[in-house]
């Protein structure tokens, strides 16, 4: 396996197909309904624009297995040195240990990129994701409870948080 920088002529389908089986299958998405093409040309337009990477895992064989990526936070200009992240895993890949190596390139990315927060909106019942993140260094900074509905239930939203060292000199502005 090896981590690859996803573009949008080579990934997006692929893209299109884990974000769409999370969101039929999963709380891992807070969605109703699948997204389309049309709805990757302006997440990977958001990537772009952000400078933001999509980091993908490849196997051998150059099939993506899953895919992590980072945006802005919140859309304040203060809020310059945090970003939320986000991990996804191919459904029949899951529990092999992609999910922590590419959350570990995420932070080498952050820390590249002079970011000081990531941040993490985990649904508060995926046990394996927040196990995840607490062993990487990643600590809980709230949950907002009832955040979402879906299947018929009340969904909390736990948010966990890793601070870097970067960067060394942050300015106002």
């Amino acid at each position: 396996m090896q981590l690859v920088s996803c573009t949008e002529e080579r990934h997006a389908p692929a893209i299109l197909a884990i974000f769409n089986d999370a969101i039929a299958n999963s709380t891992a998405l807070y969605e109703y309904h699948p997204r389309t093409m049309e709805t990757m040309k302006g997440w990977f337009a958001t990537k772009r624009a952000g400078g933001y990477p999509v980091i993908g895992l490849e196997d051998e064989a150059g099939e993506l297995l899953g895919f992590a990526s980072y945006g802005a936070f919140r859309g304040f200009p203060a809020n310059k040195y945090s970003v939320e992240h986000s991990i996804y895993v191919r459904g029949d890949q899951r529990g092999k240990g992609l999910g922590r190596a590419l959350l570990n390139a995420v932070i080498d990315a952050a820390r590249q990129a002079d970011l000081h927060i990531l941040v993490g909106g985990i649904d508060a019942a995926n046990a394996a994701s927040i196990a995840l993140h607490e062993q990487l260094g990643f600590v809980h900074a709230g949950t907002i409870r009832h955040a979402a509905f879906k299947f018929d239930r009340w969904l909390d939203l736990a948010f966990y948080q890793l601070m870097l060292d970067t960067p060394a000199h942050p300015v106002d502005g």
